[in-house]
C-alpha cells in the first residue's frame, strides 16, 4: 500500500482496487462504502465489522474525513450556511435548504469563481482553484452527517461554475449516484451553469441524466455582457444552440434562472425578448429578486416584478417567483463569499 490516500476521491472500482492491493477480499469495498456513505462514519477504528488487524493496517494509509466546518449559521427560515475549510486552508461556503419534508444541499465546485458576474459576491472575490472530487463529495457527506439524516436533493449552485470543473463534478456525481455508495437518485441532482457551451455539450454527451439549470439574467447580449463577462466568450445564440442540443439528446426540461435587477433587466418589454430567445426550448423560468450584494444594483418591488412576470406568462412561459431562503445570513443566490464576515 502507498502512503496516505484520500478515500473520498475513490469511485466504486477504485475502492475495489484499493482493497485488492491491500490483500483483502472485494466485499471489503462494500463494507467501507457502507460505513462512509451509509452510516457517515469517517473514523477507520469505528468500522467495527473490519478486523482489528485490517483497521490497524489502514491507519496511516487511508483518510476519509470530510472537510471541517469552521462556521455554521442558521437562518430564521431554517436555511443553514456552512463555511468549510480544506486541508490546504482554502475555504468555501455551501447551503442546506429546509423544505419542511425534505432538504436540498447547494454545493460548491470551486474556491471563488472565474466568471466575475458583476452582481455576485462570489464572482467579485476572484478565483483560487477547483475543488477536488473528494472535497465536493466530502462537504456533502459532512452536511448529511451534521443533519443526521439523508438529504434528498443536490443542486450545484454554490460557489463556482460547475462546468468549468466538469471532470471532478462528473466523478463526484457518479460516486454519489452509485448504488453501493450514496445511492442518490440521478434525477435529484441539478447542475447550474452560466452558459459554458463546451460543458453543456459534454453534459449532453455524458449519459448522466441530471437536471440542468441555466443562469440567463438578461434578455439580450448587450445587457448580459455588461453583467456577465462569460457572455463575451459564449454569446446567447451559441448557448441556446447548446441547450437545444442538450434537450435533443436528453429530452429533459431546462430551468432558466433569472435574477431581477431593478431598471436593468426587469422591464415588461424585455419579456418579449426572453420569450423569443427561448422559443425553441422547453423551459421553466425561476425569477429571483436580487439579493443585496452590490450597492449599484437594486431589488425591484412587487410593482415591477408582477408586470414582468405577467407578461412572460401571457407569452406562454411557465414562470415562478422563487421563494427566498437564507437572505438574513447571506446564504441566498449570489451571496456566498467563502469567508467569514
Amino acid at each position: 500500500m502507498s502512503d496516505m490516500t484520500y478515500g473520498l476521491e475513490f469511485n466504486y472500482d477504485e475502492w475495489r482496487n484499493f482493497v485488492d492491493e491491500a490483500g483483502e477480499p472485494s466485499y471489503r469495498a462494500d463494507q467501507l462504502c457502507q460505513w462512509i456513505y451509509g452510516k457517515k462514519v469517517f473514523d477507520i477504528h469505528r468500522m467495527t465489522n473490519l478486523s482489528k488487524d485490517l483497521r490497524s493496517k489502514l491507519e496511516g494509509h487511508l483518510y476519509v474525513q470530510p472537510p471541517f466546518a469552521v462556521d455554521v449559521q442558521k437562518s430564521s427560515d431554517g436555511t443553514v450556511k456552512f463555511l468549510w475549510r480544506f486541508l490546504d486552508g482554502q475555504e468555501v461556503e455551501s447551503v442546506l435548504m429546509d423544505h419542511g419534508n425534505h432538504h436540498t444541499a447547494c454545493l460548491s465546485t470551486q474556491v471563488g469563481c472565474p466568471l466575475r458576474c458583476d452582481f455576485c459576491a462570489t464572482g467579485r472575490q476572484g478565483f483560487v482553484r477547483n475543488l477536488t472530487v473528494g472535497e465536493i463529495v466530502g462537504h456533502f457527506l459532512a452536511m448529511e452527517s451534521w443533519l443526521g439524516q439523508d438529504i434528498k436533493n443536490i443542486v450545484f449552485m454554490g460557489m463556482g461554475e460547475p462546468l468549468l470543473n466538469w471532470e471532478n463534478v462528473k466523478k463526484a456525481i457518479e460516486i454519489l449516484n452509485h448504488p453501493k455508495m450514496r445511492g442518490m437518485g440521478i434525477r435529484r441532482i441539478t447542475i447550474s451553469t452560466s452558459g459554458v457551451v463546451p460543458g453543456i455539450l459534454a453534459l449532453a454527451d455524458s449519459g448522466l441524466d441530471v437536471r440542468l439549470s441555466f443562469s440567463l439574467h438578461a434578455p439580450n447580449d448587450q445587457i448580459r455582457s455588461k453583467l456577465m463577462p462569460v457572455n463575451e466568450r459564449y454569446p446567447l445564440g451559441q448557448v441556446v444552440e447548446a441547450l437545444q442540443e442538450f434537450q435533443k439528446k436528453t429530452g429533459n426540461r431546462i430551468t432558466v434562472e433569472y435574477v431581477l435587477l431593478k431598471r436593468i433587466n426587469d422591464e415588461p418589454s424585455m419579456a418579449y425578448e426572453i420569450a423569443a430567445l427561448l422559443s425553441d426550448l422547453d423551459v421553466y423560468i425561476n425569477l429571483i429578486p436580487y439579493n443585496p450584494v452590490v450597492e449599484r444594483y437594486g431589488r425591484p418591488s412587487a410593482s415591477r416584478i408582477n408586470p414582468f412576470m405577467a407578461t412572460l406568462r401571457e407569452l406562454g412561459l411557465e414562470v415562478e417567483l422563487r421563494k427566498e431562503k437564507g437572505t438574513d445570513i447571506d446564504a441566498a443566490c449570489g451571496q456566498l463569499r467563502g469567508k467569514r464576515g
